[in-house]
């Protein structure tokens, strides 16, 4: 009987020092804080193989504890739920491996706000966020315009040009009708009379000879 529980208290202490070599949690903190609930987040020391988590939630000056408990999961972090609005609350995390579980992390201490309080400060984020809508829709509308703006400058500078050009057209064809009928005239239109003249004037005399 005696070699019995000897050797039960030998294995109860292997598995002991087994489980105390895995280093509880670290950086364990809360967020998404509200009046009925919270999310615990926590970090693992580098080389500790964990396969799950244990958290124990207590109330403050409260013997009474919640145990969550997972295995089978990489997550760092779990949600609390049914909490009670203006309340102090401790949590503890450890971390389980095949061997045990770890020593209980450092407590951390919260307390919940009131629910008044979470719907002011969903407010004030509503607030922020519809005046950060305000001030992009604001500066859209100035590009905007200010696009128009140069768009309709292009299209007045662009019609201002058709326009000089459209009435330098009338000018033109005057000036190439005047020259076309001072160069040519209806029965030689193309200088033949001015050929004509030259000719005439560059044909030779007539000589008349006597015999005497």
């Amino acid at each position: 009987m005696e070699r019995f529980l000897l050797l039960v208290l030998s294995c109860l202490g292997v598995s002991r020092v087994a489980a105390d070599s895995l280093s509880p949690p670290v950086n364990v903190t809360i967020t998404a804080l509200k009046a009925n609930s919270a999310v615990v987040t926590w970090d693992i020391p580098e080389g500790d193989s964990v396969i799950g988590f244990a958290i124990t939630q207590q109330k403050k000056d409260v013997r009474m504890l919640r145990f969550i408990q997972e295995v089978n999961t990489t997550t760092r972090s779990c949600a609390l739920w049914d909490l009670e609005e203006e309340t102090d609350y401790i949590v503890h995390v450890q971390s389980i491996s095949m061997s045990g579980t770890s020593p209980l992390s450092e407590p951390l201490r919260f307390r919940t706000p009131k629910e008044a309080e979470t719907q002011a400060s969903k407010n004030e984020v509503t607030m922020e966020e519809v005046g950060q809508t305000t001030q992009l829709r604001a500066g859209e509308l100035i590009i905007i315009v200010v696009v128009l703006i140069m768009w309709a400058g292009v299209i007045a500078l662009f019609c201002r040009q058709y326009d000089i050009i459209k009435d330098n057209e009338p000018n033109n064809n005057k000036d190439k009708a005047k020259n076309s009928s001072e160069c040519s005239t209806p029965e030689h239109p193309t200088g033949g009379l001015l050929r004509s003249k030259f000719s005439n004037n560059n044909k030779m005399p007539s000589v008349n000879i006597i015999e005497v």
